[in-house]
């Protein structure tokens, strides 16, 4: 087991509808780097995953995120599925929460649809980022210069498409999330 994130916490932002894999296998890669991962989410006890076309299995939340303190974590990882950052960017909890570890230069990981919440935080103007196609107008219009491919990194910023970016993903977020904060990083 890699030892490259040691004594790093990582908050996992999700609600219902996170879309499993891209909450689990990202997560399970963190751990076995090292890392503390803590899921948290506007919900308390479990949210409710989604598996391509379906329901999935419930996911214990760490911690609801009425108590998560974003100085309590190193990194963020932002995972997608289409309802989970559709309700979250609708919480000004979850948006606040996400715009501050941008201000603290702490790097991020986002996948699929979570770069939804990067829009709604007003983060991505003038970055390089990529998330599931259909993203790609809200994207521009926020600023952002959007491209297809399976993982782009800017500034401590990791982005990737859909579930088969998951290894390539998983690789650039530990090396991010190692190297730490980004003093170049956009607010």
């Amino acid at each position: 087991m890699s030892e490259s994130l040691k004594n790093k916490r990582i908050a996992i932002l999700a609600t219902d509808g996170v879309e499993q894999v891209e909450l689990l296998e990202p997560k399970k890669a963190l751990e076995q780097a090292g890392a503390t991962t803590q899921v948290i989410s506007p919900k308390q006890g479990k949210i409710k995953g989604w598996n391509h076309t379906d329901w999935g299995e419930e996911i214990p939340v760490d911690l609801p995120l009425a108590g998560a303190d974003p100085d309590n974590f190193d990194s963020l990882l932002l995972p997608g599925g289409v309802m989970n950052p559709d309700f979250l960017r609708q919480d000004p909890a979850a948006v606040k929460f996400v715009k501050s570890f941008f201000e603290a230069h702490k790097p991020v990981g986002a996948i699929c649809h979570g770069p939804w919440l990067l829009v709604e935080a007003d983060v991505v103007r003038g970055r390089r980022l990529t998330s599931w196609p259909s993203l790609k107008t809200d994207i521009r219009n926020a600023g952002g210069e959007w491209t297809d491919q399976q993982v782009v990194t800017d500034q401590g910023l990791v982005t990737s498409r859909k579930p088969a970016d998951i290894p390539a993903f998983n690789k650039k977020l530990i090396e991010e999330f190692a190297e730490g904060k980004h003093q170049a990083q956009h607010a």
